[in-house]
C-alpha cells in the first residue's frame, strides 16, 4: 500500500489499552484521509450518533492524509473529528504546525481515542510504540509549558495539548500544536478534557512509500513554481501574513465592526498586517513543508509568541472597537497558552459589550475597552467571575438574557471576519457549513468574490452562487482530507493535486474524482447533522444580517436575498427542498452502506 500505512491505532483510555488494527485501502481511497476518514471512522466508533459530546462515549479521531509527510508543499497538517460541545454538530478541525508529519512517520494513518481516564493522562507515540502515561503533574499547565516539558522528557518532535480553558470546561477550548498553532474551533479541547486527556507527544522516523518518486518530483516542481509565481502566495502572505487581508476586507466595506453593526473600521491601519510587521514582528514562521511562510513570531512589551492571525486581530480589534495592537496581541498570547478559540471568545465579548450597552445585562465591559479584553481572557479561561458566563459562548448567553438578534453565530459557532452583506456567497458559506459559521468549511467565497481567485465573480450576484459555494465546499473537503493548506488553492489547481495524489498512490485520480470524494464527505457530515436534529431551519444567519443593511461604505444598503441563494444551493446539491440529500444522491455517492444508522 503506497501513501498509506493501512493501520489505525485504537486507544482506550478507560481500560488503558492500545491496539493497532488494519484498515482497508478501499475505505482510505473512498474518504481520502484527514477530515473524510475521520468522519467515516467517527460513525463506526460512536455507539449512537446522538451522543453527549462530553460523555466518554464520544470518540475523538485524529487522522492524516495520503500526502501527509511527503515532500508535498504544506502537507504537514493534521485533522481531528468529534462531536462539538459548543454547537452539538459534527466537528472536524485541522491544524498546521509540526505535528502531522511525525504522527504519520510513526506508522499509523489515524488514531481513535475512546473512553475516559481516571486521572490526567497523555499519549506517547514513539515510532509506532504507543503508551498511555500519567499527566497529573501537567494538569493545570499552559499549552506552551506542557509542550516544553514533554519535548524535554521524551525528545518529542511535536506535542499537541490542552490548557486550563479546557480543563475548566470552557465550551470553546482549543487543542494547541506546540503551543502556538491550533485545532481552534468548536471545543475539541473541551472534549479532550472530559476524557482527562492532556496531551499527545510524538516521535516518528518511518517514511510512507511513494509509488512513483519521479512523477511526484516533476509534478511537485510545477506546484512549487505556481506557488512562487502567484502574488498572494509569493508576496502578500509572506510579507504580512494572514492579517494582510484586513485592509482588503475593510476596502470592500465588509470588515465586521462593532459586532457587525458597521462594515469599516477607522483604526484599521493600527492593527492590520503592516502594523504587525512594523511594530511587533520578530520573524516569519512556516508550518511543516510550507514555502509560503505566513506565520508571525511577535514580541510585545512583556511577552513573545505567535500571531495574531487575521481572524484574531479582527475578533479582538475592529469587532470590539479596539485599535490597541499591544492589547490585542497580549490577549492572543493568553488564548494560545490557555487553549481557547479566539474567534468565539471575541464574538462572545462583542455580544456582551452590546448587551451591556443596550441595558439587557451588564457584563461590565464596553466597546473599545482594551484593558478588559486582556482581563476577560484570563477570567474566561479560568471560569472566574463574569468569565464563567462568557465561557458558554454567545448563543447560550443570548438564550439566557435575550438579544439573539445580535448574538452573531450560526448553529452556535460565532462568525468569522467577513460580513456577508458585502459578499453574498459568504451568506451560504456560513449558513451551510456543517460545523457552524466557518469561512473555511463553508467554501470561502471571498476567494472568488473579493480576491478574484481563480476568477472574479460579482459579489452581489445571486445566479450561480449556490453552485460556486457548493463546489468550493467539496474541493475544500478534499484539501482537508489530503491534508493541505487552503492557501495553496490560490495558485494550484485540482488537476495538479490529482496528478500528485496519483503519483503517491499509484492509481490514476482526476480532479473530478477528488471533488466527488469531497462531495461524499460533505454529504456524510450533512446526514450526521440531520440525524442530530439540525435541518433547514438551522441553515440561516443572525437576524441582524438578514434584516439590517449596512448604513455606510461600499457594501451599504444591501439586503441578502437569502431564500434565493439557499434554494439554488439545495438544488445543485441534489437535496430536497428541506435540505435533505435524496436517496438518489446517497446512492450516487456510494453512501448507502455507510449510513445505515439513518
Amino acid at each position: 500500500m503506497k501513501g498509506y500505512w493501512g493501520k489505525i491505532a485504537e486507544v482506550d483510555l478507560s481500560n488503558r489499552r492500545v491496539e493497532i488494527k488494519e484498515i482497508e485501502y478501499d475505505i482510505l481511497k473512498k474518504y481520502i484521509g484527514g477530515r473524510g476518514l475521520g468522519t467515516y471512522l467517527y460513525t463506526k466508533y460512536v455507539p449512537e450518533i446522538d451522543v453527549d459530546p462530553l460523555s466518554e462515549k464520544n470518540p475523538i479521531i485524529i487522522a492524516t492524509g495520503p500526502l501527509t509527510g511527503t515532500p508535498a508543499s504544506t502537507a504537514g497538517r493534521i485533522s481531528s473529528t468529534t462531536r462539538s460541545p459548543l454547537t452539538g454538530t459534527i466537528l472536524d478541525s485541522n491544524a498546521g504546525g509540526m505535528f502531522g508529519a511525525p504522527f504519520k512517520y510513526s506508522g499509523i494513518d489515524a488514531m481513535i481515542i475512546v473512553g475516559k481516564s481516571e486521572k490526567p493522562a497523555y499519549i506517547l507515540i514513539n515510532d509506532g510504540q504507543i503508551s498511555i502515561e500519567d499527566a497529573s503533574d501537567l494538569w493545570g499547565k499552559g499549552t506552551g509549558e506542557t509542550t516544553k516539558e514533554l519535548k524535554s522528557r521524551h525528545r518529542a518532535m511535536s506535542v499537541i495539548s490542552i490548557g486550563p480553558a479546557a480543563e475548566n470546561g470552557v465550551l470553546y477550548a482549543s487543542v494547541m500544536v506546540d503551543g502556538d498553532r491550533g485545532f481552534g474551533r468548536g471545543g475539541l479541547g473541551t472534549v479532550w478534557a472530559s476524557k482527562k486527556l492532556k496531551a499527545i507527544a510524538v516521535r516518528g522516523t518511518k517514511r510512507p512509500e511513494i509509488d512513483s518518486p519521479e512523477d511526484f518530483k516533476n509534478v511537485h516542481y510545477e506546484i512549487i513554481k505556481l506557488l512562487k509565481a502567484h502574488p498572494i502566495t509569493s508576496k502578500t502572505l509572506p510579507a504580512h501574513g494572514t492579517n494582510s487581508l484586513m485592509k482588503v476586507i475593510n476596502f470592500f466595506g465588509m470588515l465586521p465592526t462593532r459586532n457587525f453593526q458597521m462594515g469599516q473600521f477607522e483604526g484599521v491601519e493600527k492593527v492590520d498586517g503592516e502594523a504587525v510587521s512594523k511594530k511587533i514582528l520578530i520573524k516569519a514562521e512556516g508550518c511543516w513543508g510550507c514555502p509560503i511562510v505566513c506565520g508571525r513570531r511577535t514580541r510585545i512589551t512583556d511577552a513573545e509568541g505567535h500571531g495574531p492571525e487575521y481572524e484574531t486581530a479582527w475578533a479582538f480589534g475592529p469587532n470590539l472597537m479596539i485599535d490597541d495592537l499591544e492589547a490585542i496581541t497580549k490577549a492572543n498570547y493568553l488564548c494560545n497558552e490557555y487553549g481557547m478559540d479566539t474567534i468565539t471568545f471575541g464574538g462572545t465579548l462583542a455580544y456582551a459589550m452590546e448587551a451591556t450597552e443596550r441595558g439587557i445585562h451588564d457584563f461590565g465591559i464596553k466597546f473599545g475597552d482594551a484593558e478588559k479584553l486582556v482581563e476577560y481572557a484570563k477570567l474566561t479561561a479560568l471560569k472566574e467571575d463574569v468569565g464563567a458566563e462568557l465561557a458558554l459562548g454567545s448563543k447560550r448567553l443570548a438564550q439566557k438574557y435575550g438579544g439573539e438578534e445580535f448574538a452573531m453565530n450560526v448553529k452556535g459557532l460565532e462568525l468569522p471576519a467577513y460580513d456577508p452583506r458585502g459578499s453574498f456567497g459568504m451568506a451560504l458559506v456560513y449558513s451551510t457549513s456543517n460545523r457552524g459559521a466557518c469561512h473555511l468549511r463553508g467554501g470561502y467565497s471571498v476567494g472568488f468574490e473579493e480576491l478574484g481567485v481563480p476568477r472574479r465573480i460579482n459579489r452581489f450576484a445571486v445566479a450561480g452562487k449556490g453552485t460556486h459555494v457548493a463546489r468550493s465546499q467539496d474541493i475544500g473537503a478534499f484539501y482537508d482530507s489530503a491534508i493541505l493548506c487552503r492557501f495553496t488553492s490560490f495558485a494550484v489547481s485540482m488537476d495538479n493535486w490529482a496528478r500528485l495524489v496519483s503519483a503517491v498512490l499509484g492509481e490514476t485520480f482526476t480532479a473530478a474524482d477528488l471533488e466527488k470524494a469531497g462531495e461524499r464527505i460533505h454529504n456524510l457530515e450533512r446526514l450526521i447533522n440531520l440525524k442530530l436534529g439540525f435541518d433547514k431551519k438551522d441553515d440561516t444567519l443572525p437576524r441582524r444580517l438578514l434584516k439590517e443593511a449596512l448604513k455606510e461604505g461600499p457594501s451599504k444598503d444591501r439586503l441578502i436575498p437569502f431564500d434565493d441563494l439557499l434554494r439554488e444551493y439545495y438544488e445543485y446539491r441534489g437535496w430536497d427542498e428541506n435540505g435533505v440529500p435524496t436517496s438518489e444522491k446517497i446512492k450516487e455517492l456510494g453512501l448507502e452502506d455507510d449510513v445505515k444508522w439513518l
